[in-house]
């Protein structure tokens, strides 16, 4: 099986490689243990395109990037001729397209970036699917694309109402995969993931923050009230989700991807603080962002009916979590 994995050095790209190598007995991932996974024995090719930004660490794949099946070649994803000179000769079997920009404080300081990669590098990615005949795209969008709930979750079928700039750019980049599915027949699986937390994660986001700010005993910053409540997956069980779709999804199609762990952002404050063995840290209560969305939440029945759901519990996933920290 060849696979063509764009973003494959930023944190969800990077764990679903070592998921993938794990998978087939290449390397072993440690936190993978308990998910009871056999190994197959069919050889594995990986081309791993990332164009190495500010969230991206090749480091992400120590172990991986020695393995005989790998490679990396840095590429921009939105340039259309650097894409086919990096690609064009692999002929790959699957696209999993995760490069993506993806902070929403950032998307609101400026889109731009956000658009041409979330948008235009997807746009480039699907025709390169179509030049070359690939069995399946698999798309790797998010939650975020639907919008804020007060109660109950959102189904596949559901309108899109995004909110700032990224979420915008992940919404316009799941109408133009499913319009060249319609269009072209360009065999297009989109999934749909709440938030993901695990080894790998870029600082920026909350999780890796708390952790690096409690431990240099600084004020955890926390917007609003810190009642905002969002969903929370490992990422390992992501990446189980992908390959699960990868082998059972029908183009066409979308899924939803939660993990089952509804928190408000105090909630994850304090459950960190608890796998770090502290207590008692001070959070500083900031201004509100520009449209921040108080609740997402998701129905990922749709994905269950083809045998997922997720393994790691969300306190030994931070443990794992604060394990990996503690050691880089």
């Amino acid at each position: 099986m060849r696979v063509l994995v764009t973003g494959g050095c930023g944190f969800i790209g990077s764990n679903f490689i070592h998921t993938l190598f794990h998978c087939r007995g290449n390397a072993l991932s440690p936190d993978l243990k308990d998910y009871n996974i056999v190994p197959k024995k069919d050889n594995l090719e990986v081309l791993n395109l990332d164009i190495l930004s500010y969230a991206a660490d090749s480091n992400n794949l120590d172990g991986v990037d020695q393995l005989e099946g790998y490679s990396f070649v840095q590429t921009d994803v939105a340039d259309r001729r650097a894409v086919e000179e990096a690609a064009g000769q692999f002929k790959p079997d699957i696209v999993v397209h995760f490069a993506a920009e993806s902070h929403v404080d950032r998307s609101i300081e400026s889109g731009d970036i956000f658009v041409r990669t979330n948008i235009m590098g997807t746009h480039v990615m699907l025709d390169f699917t179509n030049k070359h005949n690939v069995k399946r795209f698999i798309h790797i969008s998010t939650d975020e694309v639907y919008g804020s709930t007060e109660e109950g979750s959102f189904l596949e079928t559901d309108r899109l109402y995004t909110t700032n700039p990224y979420s915008a750019s992940k919404g316009g980049s799941d109408l133009m995969a499913m319009a060249h599915h319609a269009t072209y027949g360009t065999p297009v699986v989109i999934t749909r993931c709440t938030n993901n937390y695990g080894p790998g994660q870029h600082r920026e986001k909350l999780i890796p923050k708390i952790i690096h700010l409690a431990k240099r005993g600084l004020p955890i910053p926390i917007y609003g009230d810190g009642t905002n409540v969002r969903d929370w997956i490992y990422v390992k069980d992501h990446c189980i989700a992908i390959l699960e779709v990868i082998e059972k999804g029908v183009p066409g199609s979308i899924y939803n991807i939660a993990g089952g762990n509804e928190c408000s952002n105090i909630e994850v404050v304090n459950s960190v603080l608890s796998s770090l063995g502290m207590s008692d840290m001070q959070c500083e209560f900031i201004s509100d962002r520009p449209g921040h969305d108080w609740r997402y939440s998701i129905d990922d029945s749709k994905l269950r009916s083809l045998g997922w759901s997720p393994v790691m519990d969300f306190e030994e996933g931070l443990r794992h979590t604060v394990e990996w920290y503690s050691g880089h």
